[in-house]
């Protein structure tokens, strides 16, 4: 079963469930951790709401085995999109010793070097040189079909290592592509204190490659212009930067008070845009689902959020003698 979208783009109803599947998970699992934060479990939260559709969308675009994801700390749905096991997830949250990094690494900071998912930088924008260098990395392998997606907000385009990143990428034409999640602020920053051009995407002329803005709270238009995108990058035709235009509904993370910045009839404005019930009532509507099938869905991950938090918060912390190993590439007497 096939559903043609206005743009005229078929999709399979098994890639729109998992487009509705992964947006109900980032949200269960957003919700979860601004949760355990306030229980006193995690240190800090960073919720995506409102980015569900961008990471669903950008996840459905990903070619695992072949290219390589270099995201942000925001993108807790696009690292389960393409793959990464939510019980590591968790893990990672609750600085558990089966964690990938042992517990060491603050909130959403996860790798999977199998899956082709980098470690986060800490640092804003610092991780798009790192994904320029993997770019160019492909490049002089000789390899074809391999993209490099690097996932930033809108703040990481204020930052130098950004503007290196993309004038480098340009110049040697490298299959990357830059994928902003313009929600609108960087922490308490507006946008239109950020920059002077319309878009994110203008930008993308003064190197000289294309740009493109699309509705970040459509999935399937995410999905579209990120497939185009990666088409374009893997035929050797250089960098795309594409924005997906949407709005972050919750504080920056659970540190952040967004009432100080900005006001509730302000978020109030933007919630007829949340992408979950939106395209739930896409789907309902062209016959996708039925209703009882929603519900079903729901439940079901409802249940599996809540089966791992509970089977990850029973397994044991790192040992305290663990704690300058994985530092160093040799033996772990480094601080001795």
């Amino acid at each position: 079963m096939a559903i043609t979208t206005p743009a005229g783009t078929g999709l399979t109803r098994e890639q729109l469930l998992k487009l509705y599947r992964d947006m109900l998970t980032q949200r269960a699992v957003d919700t979860r951790g601004f949760q355990l934060n306030r229980q006193g479990k995690i240190g800090i939260a960073m919720g995506s709401e409102g980015h569900e559709a961008v990471q669903a969308g950008t996840g459905l675009a990903f070619e695992r085995g072949k290219d390589l994801l270099y995201p942000y700390y925001r993108n807790t749905g696009i690292i389960l999109a393409c793959g990464f096991p939510l019980t590591d997830l968790f893990r990672s949250q609750l600085a558990r010793a089966k964690d990938t990094t042992g517990g060491r690494s603050i909130i959403n900071h996860v790798t999977a070097k199998q899956l082709g998912i980098a470690s986060i930088s800490s640092i804003i924008a610092a991780h798009c040189t790192h994904a320029v260098g993997a770019a160019w990395s492909i490049k002089r392998s000789g390899a074809t079909d391999r993209v490099v997606f690097c996932q930033f907000g809108d703040g990481a385009t204020s930052q130098g290592e950004w503007h290196e990143a993309m004038n480098f990428a340009a110049v040697h034409t490298l299959p990357v592509l830059f994928l902003c999640e313009n929600n609108q602020w960087a922490i308490s920053t507006h946008i239109s204190k950020q920059m002077r051009v319309p878009t994110v995407a203008t930008k993308a002329a003064g190197y000289g490659m294309r740009g493109v803005t699309c509705d970040g709270f459509d999935p399937i238009a995410v999905y579209t212009t990120v497939r185009d995108a990666r088409t374009h990058a893997a035929a050797g035709n250089g960098p795309v930067l594409v924005e997906s235009q949407c709005y972050r509904f919750l504080s920056h993370t659970t540190d952040d008070d967004d009432r100080t910045y900005r006001t509730r009839d302000e978020v109030a404005k933007n919630r007829p845009n949340d992408p979950v019930p939106k395209f739930e009532q896409y789907l309902l509507a062209g016959g996708v689902v039925t209703e009882d099938e929603t519900k079903s869905i729901k439940r079901e991950i409802t249940e599996l959020v809540n089966r791992t938090t509970d089977e990850v918060e029973a397994e044991p912390y790192p040992e305290a003698q663990t704690l300058y190993g994985n530092t160093y590439a040799g033996p772990d007497d480094a601080w001795v």
